[in-house]
């Protein structure tokens, strides 16, 4: 799996309260969640984000609450991958379940800047930055993971292993 695009940067614990914000959990339809996605934090994100960007952000990314939405947001908004120092373990496993690519890398986080262009093959976990040439690396995904997120999350995987697929 290789993703690349810009990177918009965001600080330590970047909770779901504004990830998606409480007010929008009315429903759970992606492109809904999408259009509020940072909305707390970043006002502007959603005009700014495209499709295939890359989220990243300091420690303790998606803690607060365990809503499954905010994973769901950041995918359905164009986020190709997150890159964080760490992430709450519910995120992580949320995140996960949903088909969203997330990767700890405390180092690449350190020399990302906003707005640079970032390439990642999650297969080996090398994550490189394009503006300044400098490469990083993350623990690449197990098989397993790597089939949950490129089946669509672990609902649509499941249903195509047992489909036979």
């Amino acid at each position: 799996m290789k993703f690349h695009g810009t990177a918009h940067k965001y600080g330590r614990d970047v909770d779901t309260d504004v990830i998606i914000p409480a007010r929008y959990l009315n429903t759970s339809v992606p492109e809904e969640l999408a259009k509020h996605c940072m909305e707390d934090l970043d006002s502007g994100f959603v005009a700014k984000v495209e499709f295939g960007d890359i989220l990243v952000a300091e420690e303790n990314f998606g803690c607060g609450s365990s809503r499954e939405h905010a994973p769901i947001s950041i995918k359905a908004a164009g986020v190709s991958v997150v890159i964080a120092k760490s992430f709450a373990r519910i995120f992580y496993r949320n995140a996960i379940n949903t088909g969203l690519p997330i990767m700890e890398a405390p180092q690449a986080v350190d020399g990302i800047t906003d707005g640079d262009e970032i390439e990642v093959d999650a297969d080996t976990g090398v994550i490189i930055n394009k503006t300044t040439g400098a490469t990083y690396r993350a623990q690449p995904f197990p098989d397993f993971i790597k089939d949950i997120i490129e089946g669509g999350g672990l609902v649509e995987a499941t249903r195509a292993k047992v489909a036979g697929k």
